[in-house]
């Protein structure tokens, strides 16, 4: 009697890997805290924030504010000081984008973003926690430069719901703008090369409706200057700390500190899933993941 073999097929049965359980706000809230003991660490930049709007309204009202101050007209040239702080304001909100540039460069070219890749950690988290403490840290720079312009003789008249709407909008075009600063800081090269990049978004609120009025500019310089993106967010500022008006100037701010907020969060994304990655971890998805 011969012994017959029966094949009998063999499923292997695979168990799917479980899906990495993810938390968003805890995950925000560690990345928030992190970055902002780093700017606390970093002296030089709270410094260069903060220093240079300082140094501007300093230079402003006290050296050239004796000859600048007889070119403006209005409320606000009673003293030059109400005139130039809006300018300045938004100057310090556009001096933060040095400050979240460099440090994410620092984080790039160091590797710890690559090594937060590797984690089991909400991505976008990493993004979104470097521009609301760089949000934080430029909301603070401004109230610091207004409490030196009240030192200074600023006198506004100002109503407590002008001052919360002033605060919200100063916030807003700072979040928009840090965006901005984080696509520089992810796409750069080098550390030196992001302190530089956003460097003329600083001096433009110089050739704005900030420092004089663009009518005493030459005719070039003038249509610039009125329809640059800066113009309409001072007018706006110096509206509702005088109580001069503010028309369409805030939609016009509005629209262009949304547009720059959306240009560097698309740019942002792109810069940041552009790099190599060692191993896919959940969040923001390329076409490859």
């Amino acid at each position: 009697m011969t012994n017959q073999l029966t094949a009998v097929p063999v499923t292997l049965v695979t168990r799917a890997p479980d899906r990495v359980k993810l938390y968003p706000l805890r995950d925000t809230r560690t990345m928030l805290r992190r970055n902002l003991k780093q700017q606390a660490r970093d002296k030089v930049a709270v410094f260069a924030i903060i220093g240079i709007p300082v140094l501007f309204l300093l230079l402003f009202v006290y050296v050239f504010g004796g000859a600048l101050g007889h070119s403006v007209t209005g409320v606000a040239a009673q003293n030059y000081v109400n005139f130039v702080l809006p300018g300045l304001i938004i100057m310090t909100a556009a001096a933060g984008l040095i400050g979240i540039s460099t440090q994410t460069s620092v984080d790039m070219t160091a590797g710890i973003i690559n090594r937060f890749r590797t984690m089991p950690i909400y991505r976008p988290s990493i993004l979104i926690a470097r521009v609301v403490a760089s949000t934080l840290q430029a909301v603070i720079s401004i109230a610091v430069v207004i409490g030196i312009a009240f030192a200074m003789g600023l006198s506004p008249s100002a109503t407590f719901v002008e001052w919360i709407a002033l605060a919200g909008f100063v916030a807003y075009v700072s979040f928009c703008l840090c965006w901005l600063g984080l696509a520089f800081g992810l796409a750069a090269k080098s550390v030196g090369s992001a302190s530089n990049g956003p460097f003329p978004l600083i001096l433009l609120p110089l050739v704005s409706s900030g420092i004089v009025l663009p009518s005493t500019m030459s005719t070039g310089v003038r249509y610039f200057a009125e329809y640059q993106p800066f113009t309409p967010m001072v007018d706006t500022l110096r509206g509702l700390l005088f109580g001069t008006g503010i028309g369409s100037d805030v939609y016009s701010g509005l629209a262009w500190a949304t547009g720059f907020g959306l240009l560097g969060l698309l740019w942002s994304v792109r810069a940041f899933n552009s790099e190599r990655k060692s191993v896919p971890t959940p969040g923001f998805l390329t076409a490859g993941d």
